[in-house]
C-alpha cells in the first residue's frame, strides 16, 4: 500500500459540497451537499470507489454540505460524525440521517490509521467546525465557509502537506454586485466567508517546505473568478513549489496525493 493521504474535491460551492479523502485503508467524506446521483457520478468521473466508506464527516448544517445526506445515509450504511449543535439545526427537508455519531469541537476520531482532527471556526451556523486529516505521517487541512482565520485556525492548519482553502470574493466584485446590501455583509462579515486577500494572508502565514498541495474551494461564480482567485493566491505563495489548484462547483477536481 503506498503511504499518501489523497483526496478530491467532487463539489465545491453553493451548489453542494463533498471532499473524499482516502489513506491507510479508510475513505471518508467531509460534508455531502450533493445528490445520491450527482454523487455517484462525479466519484466515478474522479475514478474512485466509494465502496467501504468508513465516515462522514459535517462541517456545519447548510444545505449546501448537507442537502444529500439523509438520502446517502438511508441508502448506505455510513456512520455520521457532527457536533450535537449542528445536528439540532439540520434541514427537516433532508430526511431521516441515520447512524449519527456526536463529538465536540476540539475532540479527535481515529478510523484505522486515519486520525481526524476538529476545530471551531467562526460561521453563521450553528456549531461550525473543520478538520485535518492525519494519516501516512502526512497532515491534510481544511479552511473553508469561515469569515476570518484565528489563532486556533492557523496553529491546526500549520504543517499541512495539503491545504484546501476557501478563496470566495474578490471584495471589489461583492461591492459592485446585485446581492443585497444584508447578503453582502453576510459574506464579508467575520461569520461569512474568506475573500481572495483574506485566504492569501492566511496561505503566507501556513506556508512552509514541505506544503505539497493547495486547492482553492467556493469560488464565487458571481462575485469572483477562478483566475483572479489562482493569481492572488500565486502572489502569495511567491515562487513556492506547491501545486495550485481550483476547483470546480459542477465537477470534480483531479484526485491529488500528499505525502511528507
Amino acid at each position: 500500500m503506498v503511504r499518501v493521504i489523497r483526496f478530491c474535491l467532487l463539489g465545491s460551492g453553493s451548489s453542494g459540497n463533498a471532499i473524499y479523502v482516502e489513506a491507510d485503508g479508510s475513505k471518508i467524506l467531509i460534508d455531502n451537499g450533493l445528490s445520491f446521483r450527482q454523487l455517484e457520478a462525479r466519484a466515478q468521473a474522479a475514478g474512485i470507489s466509494l465502496a467501504g466508506l468508513k465516515a462522514i464527516f459535517i462541517t456545519h448544517e447548510h444545505a449546501d454540505h448537507v442537502g444529500g445526506l439523509g438520502v446517502f445515509t438511508r441508502k448506505v450504511p455510513v456512520p455520521v460524525y457532527m457536533t450535537p449543535g449542528t445536528a439540532d439545526r439540520l434541514p427537516p427537508g433532508i430526511g431521516t440521517v441515520n447512524d449519527i455519531r456526536y463529538f465536540e469541537a476540539g475532540e479527535d476520531v481515529r478510523l484505522n490509521g486515519m486520525r481526524v482532527g476538529s476545530f471551531s471556526i467562526s460561521h453563521d451556523a450553528a456549531d461550525p467546525v473543520s478538520f485535518i486529516v492525519e494519516a501516512c505521517d502526512a497532515k491534510l487541512g481544511l479552511a473553508a465557509d469561515l469569515g476570518h482565520p484565528t489563532d486556533l485556525v492557523r496553529q491546526r492548519l500549520a504543517n499541512s502537506h495539503g491545504l484546501i482553502l476557501e478563496s470566495n470574493y474578490c471584495p471589489d466584485m461583492l461591492r459592485r454586485s446585485s446581492y443585497p446590501p444584508m447578503i453582502r455583509q453576510r459574506i464579508n462579515g467575520r461569520q461569512g466567508h474568506l475573500s481572495n486577500h483574506d485566504a492569501s494572508k492566511l496561505l503566507a502565514h501556513v506556508l512552509h517546505d514541505f506544503l505539497r498541495v493547495v486547492v482553492l474551494v467556493h469560488i464565487s461564480e458571481e462575485n469572483n473568478t477562478k483566475e483572479l482567485a489562482h493569481s492572488v493566491a500565486a502572489r502569495a505563495m511567491n515562487g513556492h513549489a506547491a501545486q495550485l489548484h481550483v476547483a470546480w462547483q459542477d465537477r470534480p477536481t483531479p484526485v491529488f496525493e500528499v505525502r511528507a
